[in-house]
């Protein structure tokens, strides 16, 4: 459960990735009080664990609704995680976390909460296909479901404490330090991507021989 949960963790982490939304959220409200940007992105967090935690318990449903199965929704969903983790590698906000109309959209609405900032910038197609994913790994282990379950709200918390401590102001957020840090998540999130083929192949294989 402990490698689970710390999996879980670190993946939701690396492809929600508060930190290079910052810029962002600052640029969205260059007129909000402190004390507003706070309210904001608390309900974005909220928002954002909320849709996660929807579509990781729903998954499966829409799967069956569909007629997908999970190996093949398995290979797509790392393939949208491969496309930010290459953008990431570049120091690149990748267009599948967000676009530049809906930043600019961002900038000129009054409560950027719920749309842009909740979604897509933070519960947006990467992090949705990673909760699902993560989902399926833990079907029949509570224990797992649990560690699921407080990895999505240790997250929201983290990108709230990160969007709390920017509201300020983002002196400290070094763009050498962000870049580096932007290259080493993505090769994370690159080898988690990976990760999930090799699984999804190996549920599969039984179906081919």
């Amino acid at each position: 459960m402990l490698e689970y949960t710390l999996l879980a963790v670190s993946s939701l982490f690396v492809i929600v990735d508060p930190i290079a939304t910052v810029p962002a959220f600052l640029a969205m409200t260059p007129n909000d009080t402190p004390e507003a940007r706070i309210k904001m992105a608390r309900l974005a967090c909220l928002v954002a664990a909320g849709m996660l935690v929807v579509f990781a318990w729903s998954g499966n449903l829409i799967f069956r609704l569909l007629g997908i199965t999970l190996p093949a929704f398995q290979i797509a969903g790392s393939i949208v995680l491969l496309l930010v983790a290459l953008d990431m590698l570049r120091a690149q906000r990748s267009r599948v976390q967000e676009t530049t109309e809906e930043t600019y959209a961002g900038a000129i609405k009054e409560d950027i909460a719920i749309t842009p900032l909740a979604i897509p910038m933070l519960a947006g197609p990467g992090a949705i296909t990673t909760a699902i994913l993560l989902r399926n790994q833990a079907v029949g282990d509570l224990g797992k479901q649990i560690g699921l379950l407080l990895s999505i709200l240790a997250v929201a918390a983290a990108s709230y404490g990160i969007f709390r401590l920017s509201a300020h102001g983002a002196k400290w957020l070094s763009p050498i330090a962000l870049r580096l840090v932007t290259r080493i998540m993505g090769l994370l999130l690159a080898a988690i991507a990976v990760q999930f083929i090799f699984d999804a192949l190996k549920a599969q294989k039984g179906t081919w021989l």
